[in-house]
C-alpha cells in the first residue's frame, strides 16, 4: 500500500472549484467532483433531526438511483432550515448542472456546508456551472478542495494505491470540518473517490466499518451540525477482479480504513482554536462500543479540555467523565494513564478491567479561541 499525503484522483474522475460569490470573502466556494462513467455511491449522513435540503435530495436519490456521475458542493451556506424552498433551491441546481453537464438529473449528488437558515444564492450558482465545468481536470481536486472549507485553516487531503490481482486501485479523500464535531456523525464534508470495481453491498459495509472507526470516534465540542456527509464515489475503472467479499474486500477495508481515519485527524487537528491534539484509548472494555462510550465522556468534558490547555493535571476530570458514562466502573479496577501536557500532542490511556475490548477517540482542547471564533461566526 503507497500512501500519498495529498489527493490524488483516481482514474476517470476530475474536478474544479471556483468562487461564485457565496462567501463575501471572494474565496472559493464552489466545488464539482466528476467521474467520466457510471458510479456507484455509499454514504453515511448526520443523525442531527433536522437535516439540511442537501441530504433530504440525497436518500431521496440514492432510493431510486445506482449509478451517479457528479457531486456539486458550495460553502458558505448550509440550504438547511429552508423548508421546502431550500428543496427547490437543491433540485435547482442539480437541474442546472444535469443539462449544461449533460448527464441525468439523478446521477448528481449535492452537499452544502455554512451559514444554517438562509436560502441558498441559487442564482450565482448557476451562474457559475458553465466556467466549473470548464476547469474539470485531473489537478482541479486542489481547487475543489478550497472550495469547501469554512473555518479550516488547512485543506484535508489523502491517497492511497494498492494492488489487486495485478491492478492498481486508488482511494482518495478530502474533507472539511473544524468546528461543530461530534461523533455520529462528526461535523464536515468528507468525498472518497475510488476507481475500484466492487459490489455495492460491499462498498456499504466498507464505508459503514471505516466510518465507525474514524468519523463516529472524533469530538472537538459536542456538536452536531445538520449537513454531515461522507461520500464514497465508486466507478470501477481500474478494472479490478470485482470485489464481494474475502482477501479482496479486506484489502480495500483497509485502505479506505486508513483514508478515513487520517482525514478525521486531520479535522481534529484543525479544530477550531485548537492548540493540542488529544489521544484517548480505552482499554480492558467489554465491547469496541463500551468503550467508545467511555472514551467520548472524556473527550466530550469541557473540564477535562480546559484543563488540559491550562496544562492542569487535574485527572479528577477524568475520573468524574468516566463515572457518568453510565458504565459499571469499579474504582480499584480502574487506571488512568496521561503523558505530559506541556506538548502539543496529549495521549491519555484508560485500564478499566471489564474485557478484552479497546477503542480509540481523538479530541482537542478548548481555548479561548474557540469561543472568538463561534462568537463571530455568521
Amino acid at each position: 500500500m503507497k500512501i500519498y499525503k495529498k489527493a490524488i484522483l483516481p482514474i476517470d474522475f476530475l474536478a474544479s472549484g471556483l468562487a461564485c460569490g457565496i462567501k463575501r470573502s471572494g474565496r472559493l466556494d464552489l466545488a464539482l467532483f466528476y467521474s467520466l462513467s457510471g458510479a456507484r455511491a455509499a454514504c453515511q449522513f448526520t443523525t442531527n433531526r433536522i437535516l439540511a435540503a442537501p441530504i433530504k435530495l440525497n436518500k431521496k436519490l440514492l432510493k431510486i438511483n445506482s449509478s451517479f456521475r457528479a457531486i456539486i458542493v458550495n460553502s458558505g451556506n448550509a440550504n438547511c432550515f429552508t423548508h421546502k424552498a431550500g428543496l427547490k433551491d437543491a433540485e435547482g441546481v442539480t437541474a442546472s448542472l444535469s443539462a449544461k453537464l449533460q448527464v441525468e438529473q439523478k446521477e448528481i449528488l449535492v452537499a452544502s456546508t455554512g451559514i444554517i437558515a438562509r436560502r441558498l444564492p441559487i442564482i450565482k450558482i448557476k451562474k457559475a456551472i458553465p466556467q466549473l465545468i470548464a476547469g474539470l481536470s485531473k489537478d482541479g481536486v486542489h481547487k475543489a478542495q478550497k472550495a469547501i472549507i469554512t473555518t479550516d485553516k488547512f485543506t484535508k487531503g489523502i491517497t492511497v494505491k494498492f494492488n489487486i490481482a495485478n491492478r492498481t486501485v486508488t482511494v482518495c479523500g478530502v474533507a472539511k470540518g473544524a468546528g461543530m464535531i461530534a461523533p455520529s456523525m462528526a461535523t464536515m464534508l468528507v468525498f472518497i473517490l475510488t476507481d475500484a470495481c466492487i459490489a455495492q453491498t460491499a462498498l456499504d459495509k466498507a464505508l459503514r466499518i471505516c466510518v465507525d472507526n474514524s468519523f463516529n470516534c472524533i469530538t472537538v465540542d459536542g456538536c452536531m451540525s445538520t449537513n454531515d456527509s461522507v461520500i464514497l464515489l465508486a466507478n470501477g475503472s481500474a478494472q479490478n477482479k470485482l470485489i464481494y467479499s474475502g482477501r479482496h474486500f479486506d484489502l480495500f477495508t483497509v485502505a479506505l480504513k486508513y483514508v478515513c481515519l487520517e482525514l478525521a485527524k486531520m479535522i481534529v487537528r484543525d479544530a477550531e482554536g485548537a492548540s493540542k491534539f488529544i489521544q484517548i484509548k480505552v482499554k480492558e472494555a467489554k465491547s469496541f462500543q463500551e468503550a467508545r462510550k467511555a472514551a467520548l465522556n472524556v473527550a466530550n468534558s469541557n473540564l477535562f479540555k480546559t484543563a488540559v490547555y491550562g496544562q492542569n493535571p487535574n485527572f479528577g476530570r477524568i475520573v468524574a467523565s468516566l463515572g457518568q458514562a453510565g458504565i459499571d466502573i469499579k474504582e480499584e479496577d480502574l487506571k488512568i494513564k496521561v503523558s505530559p501536557l506541556n506538548k502539543k500532542d496529549i495521549f491519555v490511556e484508560v485500564f478499566m478491567k471489564r474485557g478484552g475490548s479497546s477503542a480509540t477517540v481523538y479530541t482537542s482542547d478548548l481555548t479561548p479561541e474557540y469561543i472568538k471564533i463561534n462568537a463571530e461566526y455568521n
